[in-house]
């Protein structure tokens, strides 16, 4: 399906922290991320930044709205440079509806709710380090699927993003990528982490 799908529309690339799909832009169309990395946020009226969800290869980004014929609620930016296929939303519901998709796509949107309760939850329960641990693992899975216990190296992601992932503050998450260096885990650069022994980080992502 997924292959079939990207038939459909037109790759387009993104630059490192560009805007792909704007916080309340109409739900002309939506994109099938094809390379890179993205975050989606929710920007409040007064300034405040929510974060939602990091992105993939392989995901879908922006089809509630194509569903719903809402404006977007979210905001997706690119971490890295990206590609995706830019669908237009009457080919795209032409698509699903003929190929039966739209309850794997239901299925699709649920699971995702489901990520984003228990990273809720998780936030009022976990320790700070449970909760890097398990984003960077998350990042890693996103960036390198498939990897395992090798090295995995992260770019394009700042301190205060994975501070707003995990909800805490920067200087935490500094204290936070220091330990998980000190333990032999991690080693960090400006705007890089470097993921060096993953079966360090999942002992620390259990912890709890």
């Amino acid at each position: 399906m997924w292959c079939e799908l990207r038939g459909q529309g037109t790759p387009k690339v993104f630059r490192e922290r560009g805007v792909m799909l704007r916080q309340g832009s109409p739900g002309t169309h939506l994109l099938a991320l094809t390379a890179g990395l993205a975050k989606v946020v929710h920007r409040e009226p007064g300034g405040a930044v929510t974060w939602l969800a990091f992105r993939g290869p392989g995901d879908l980004l922006g089809e509630v709205s194509v569903f719903n014929g809402t404006a977007r609620t979210a905001e997706v930016v690119a971490l890295t440079p990206c590609t995706a296929v830019v669908l237009e939303a009457t080919r795209f519901v032409r698509f699903v509806e003929e190929r039966g998709l739209v309850i794997h796509l239901m299925r699709e949107a649920l699971g995702r709710l489901r990520e984003s309760d228990a990273h809720r939850a998780e936030l009022l329960t976990a320790p700070l380090l449970v909760r890097l641990a398990r984003t960077l693992l998350r990042l890693a899975e996103l960036t390198a699927p498939g990897t395992g216990a090798g090295t995995v190296r992260l770019t394009g992601l700042s301190q205060e993003e994975i501070a707003q992932a995990i909800g805490v503050t920067r200087n935490a998450v500094a204290d936070g990528l220091r330990q998980l260096r000190a333990d032999g885990a991690v080693e960090t650069a400006r705007r890089v982490v470097v993921i060096k022994d993953t079966r360090r980080l999942r002992r620390f992502a259990a912890m709890d």
